[in-house]
């Protein structure tokens, strides 16, 4: 397997020459940014010595940009301008906000282009210009501690980030004016944090549980290279969910039917505050402020538990498939790394300890663990560290693949491929004279293209005129480090070439990815019946196509009527067996029509060689000796 050296050799480390570089942990609920000082990687504190930066913006009348610790304080008291939890929306459209927007006070709306933008008094904003304000908060803070301006800046993602989610990441850092060194899986950023500090070796589990996201991915960490087995995990759960489920606990108990705005961010709030509480004590007292009165609730550990288990489980499946896709046995895993502030839950640790059958490491701070892991590899891209050998190996999702005849999907890239990756593969076309060939990219694992996900189209023209399957067209897909895809065309005679950089408006949710590979192990043998009758259909059209233009150019001056009649009575039948959907039955009537046509064929080839010798003798078809 190729490795990617990241790493500037050559570049000395010199304070003089030293430059400026953060890594940015992006997160639901919580942001920070951090740097390597003295060798040493630390988060930098605003000017009250907070390190983290509660992700969070609130825009007011006169359009003022509040963000962090006090748009915080006003997020029950003004909810529909104060927005939380952004990255839940990051590279989404409206339609793939249903489910997210009851839970969320805000009104949305969509411009041209079907994006969502928020409403508010300052006017509307969209998912990236809100982060683009987290963002530029976090710059001002790195500029202001390290005295200077930045050169770059690495920003972690999920792992489980799709194009559009990740284009969305760069176009947010692109409005904040940072210069994105890279994007970094988050699991991988505290793979480099703890593997750098530890020195360990072996497979781990990165098991990064935040506000709104959870991601989990298989690790093999080896003298300084950390190469990314699979990655799995769920782009909509995580300790927001927590909070929910201890909202609808108060509402029942509380007896609340009907919820306005400042009510619900209240008990969001009563509920968050809850569950922090319980990671030290055993009961908590929650108080509301209800139109009827005050009124206060107890809620213990062991019911709490009870409300997240469900929640839990379903961060241990897809450890499980994870698990799987990695080919590894839980005995195989030597450490799980506790990352995002969730997993400080008593409750997410103990059944993590249990699953996998030893105790998670959690020395570093899981708040802290993915800007400091960031930060060290910006580091390394500034060029600021000469040593820096650190050797990245991230992995794609899903596979990526192209459209062949019959609606069928032709992977290029299979899931769980390391990146950046270039892979390249001949096609030719399927008729003869055919000058244009319509690239069809498409994502996932199933066998027909409908069972796929749709990502890009684009077509080559210009291919000179040729019998069938003389073309040589090479298609080419890259992704590059940021797990961004790119794909190209190219008739290898002429030269003609077209292109597309894939950027999908909007992309999967975790919950369909998952849905997808698991499809895709549910109707393993049904899709690969399925592709086999698509190829035999395939056969079929192109030998009735090829026959048909034969009969119509010379079928009467070459064959007697029984002749013909025996030819159509094959013809007729493959056409009738093709419709009925069975392979092998088709793939017998193809050779009955060939076997058919056999003699036909021959005499077709000699007059062809007759035609073309008429007026010329043998001997100048002779070389001299």
């Amino acid at each position: 397997m190729a490795l990617l050296q990241i790493a500037e050799p050559g570049q000395s480390t010199a304070p003089h020459q030293h430059r400026l570089a953060v890594g940015i942990d992006l997160g639901t609920t919580n942001s920070l940014v951090a740097t390597v000082r003295s060798g040493q990687a630390s988060t930098l504190a605003d000017d009250q010595d907070r390190s983290i930066l509660p992700s969070v913006v609130r825009y007011t009348a006169d359009k003022e940009v509040v963000v962090g610790h006090q748009a915080q304080d006003q997020a029950i008291t003004d909810p529909h301008n104060t927005i939380v939890s952004v990255k839940r929306l990051m590279g989404r459209a409206v339609q793939d906000l249903k489910t997210l927007s009851q839970h969320l006070p805000y009104q949305f709306v969509a411009d041209d282009s079907s994006v969502p933008r928020i409403k508010t008094v300052a006017g509307d904003f969209s998912a990236v210009e809100v982060s683009a304000e987290i963002l530029k908060t976090l710059k001002v803070r790195a500029e202001k501690s390290l005295g200077g301006d930045l050169v770059g800046a690495v920003i972690t993602v999920p792992a489980y980030f799709d194009d559009a989610q990740r284009q969305a990441t760069k176009d947010a850092a692109r409005l904040a004016g940072l210069n994105v060194l890279r994007l970094l899986n988050e699991p991988t950023a505290a793979a480099v944090a703890y593997g750098l500090d530890s020195g360990e070796e072996g497979v781990v589990a990165i098991y990064d549980l935040g506000g709104g996201t959870f991601d989990v991915s298989i690790l093999r960490l080896n003298k300084g290279v950390f190469e990314v087995l699979s990655t799995g995990g769920d782009s909509a759960l995580g300790g927001d969910d927590f909070d929910l489920a201890i909202a609808e606990w108060i509402m029942t108990e509380a007896g609340i039917t009907e919820l306005t705005s400042s009510l619900n961010r209240q008990i969001i709030s009563a509920a968050c505050s809850a569950k922090e509480s319980l990671t030290e004590l055993d009961t908590v007292t929650i108080s509301l402020d209800l139109d009827s009165g005050k009124r206060q609730l107890e809620l213990t550990k062991l019911k709490f538990n009870k409300l997240v288990d469900s929640l839990i489980t379903k961060t241990l499946t897809s450890c499980r498939r994870a698990l799987r896709d990695a080919g590894i046995e839980k005995q195989d895993i030597k450490n799980i790394v506790m990352v995002g502030g969730s997993t400080r839950v008593p409750a997410v640790r103990e059944r993590v300890a249990e699953f996998f059958n030893t105790e998670p490491l959690v020395n570093i701070d899981p708040d802290k663990v993915v800007a400091i892991g960031a930060s060290l590899q910006a580091d390394i891209l500034a060029g600021n560290n000469q040593d820096g050998d650190l050797l990245l190996l991230d992995v794609i999702p899903l596979s990526l693949g192209i459209e062949t005849m019959g609606g069928l999907s032709e992977k290029i890239i299979h899931r769980n491929t390391p990146i950046p990756v270039t892979r390249a593969q001949d096609f030719t076309t399927y008729k003869d004279g055919q000058t244009a060939l319509a690239v069809h990219v498409v994502q996932g694992e199933r066998e027909l293209v409908s069972d796929c996900r749709s990502l890009a189209r684009f077509e080559l023209r210009g291919i000179p005129p040729m019998v069938a399957g003389a073309a040589r067209i090479r298609v080419t897909y890259q992704v590059d480090a940021d797990g961004l895809l790119s794909v190209s065309s190219r008739e290898e005679t002429s030269g003609v070439e077209a292109s597309v950089v894939v950027k999908p408006s909007y992309g999967l949710s975790d919950n369909e990815i998952e849905g997808m590979l698991r499809d895709s192990m549910d109707h393993a043998e049904y899709d690969m019946e399925a592709r086999k009758l698509r190829e035999e259909q395939v056969e079929a059209d192109r030998v009735i196509e090829a026959i048909d233009a034969a009969l119509i150019a010379d079928g009467e001056r070459l064959l007697s009527a029984e002749e013909r009649q025996q030819i159509d009575k094959s013809r007729s039948r493959l056409t009738e067996v093709r419709k009925a959907g069975k392979a092998e039955d088709i793939k017998q009537a193809v050779n009955e029509l060939e076997k058919t046509c056999e003699s036909y064929i021959a005499r077709r080839m000699n007059q062809s060689i007759h035609d073309a010798m008429a007026g010329h003798k043998i001997d100048e078809y002779i070389s001299d000796k």
